[in-house]
């Protein structure tokens, strides 16, 4: 067995974060998880009393975010790896979505992950040990019609996070983007605001893409459970990659994504070298 971990759990209520934390007790780690109820901590901790910790956070409240990270390397001891799960899909044509919902989507799903890393790189750096996880998605390599907000929320996660891991290589604390693609997970069906419908131009281009998106939802082709076992194959790892797609529809789309990146730039090379002086 691998050596026992302490592993810190951003939304440990539903979704991957669920799954990690699940299967993570069943491999004998140890699990602080952040939940935003009273109800929400009773459940994760009678999951194993003596190995799953509940602290109430809603990571948008980064005013307390320092103290809360303090309380739980104080109480519980060093923690070896940052999980950032926590984060939410908001669905809607860009045009007819606010910038109110735009500001909200970024607030969990970057700057929450953001003010929780603050927090807890010193800790990593002053032991030269750790390992961040950012939960990022495939809507953070390639792009699909009416999640604007989502993906533009995740692009932005993988490139905080490709930046940190050179940053922290130094002090022997690795970042993983992990992209996960489809999976039976919460985050198309009640997890998801959509935005209502108001503009008829685009009835005929997304009303289709939104049906399909909700008939789909438990019935994607990822299991959460198996997601979890690979990270903690990655959190085990001597030398864990600095981004990691999981799902067979990531790979897929992600790699048609590329080919037709390199494609373009070998096609407009000429102009793009234009402009040396």
């Amino acid at each position: 067995m691998n050596a026992v971990k302490t592993l810190f759990v951003t939304g440990v209520s539903s979704g991957f974060g669920q799954a990690l934390a699940r299967e993570s007790l069943n491999q004998g780690h140890r699990v602080i998880g952040t939940v935003r109820s009273e109800s929400a901590r009773a459940a994760f901790e009678a999951l194993s009393p003596e190995r799953a910790h509940a602290v109430l956070l809603d990571v948008t409240h980064f005013d307390a975010i320092d103290a809360v990270v303090a309380k739980v390397e104080a109480q519980h001891g060093p923690v070896d790896v940052l999980v950032n799960n926590a984060g939410y899909g908001h669905e809607g044509v860009f045009e007819e979505s606010s910038l109110a919902q735009m500001r909200q989507q970024f607030d969990v799903n970057v700057f929450g992950a953001v003010a929780v890393t603050k927090a807890f790189v010193p800790y990593f750096r002053q032991r030269r040990a750790g390992h961040i996880l950012n939960i990022t998605s495939m809507g953070g390599h390639i792009t699909m019609p009416g999640i604007a907000y989502y993906c533009g929320s995740k692009f932005a996660l993988e490139g905080i996070s490709d930046t940190l891991s050179k940053e922290l290589a130094p002090f022997n604390i690795f970042v993983t983007a992990v992209a996960p693609g489809s999976f039976r997970t919460d985050w198309a069906g009640r997890s998801m605001q959509r935005t209502p419908r108001s503009i008829s131009d685009y009835d005929a281009s997304f009303d289709p893409v939104r049906k399909a998106r909700e008939e789909k939802s438990g019935h994607q082709l990822g299991d959460p459970q198996k997601a979890a076992r690979a990270m903690l194959t990655i959190i085990a790892t001597p030398n864990p990659p600095a981004h990691l797609l999981l799902g067979s529809d990531a790979l897929a789309l992600v790699r048609d994504k590329l080919q037709r990146t390199a494609e373009s730039i070998e096609q407009w090379q000429a102009l793009s070298c234009s402009t040396d002086g």
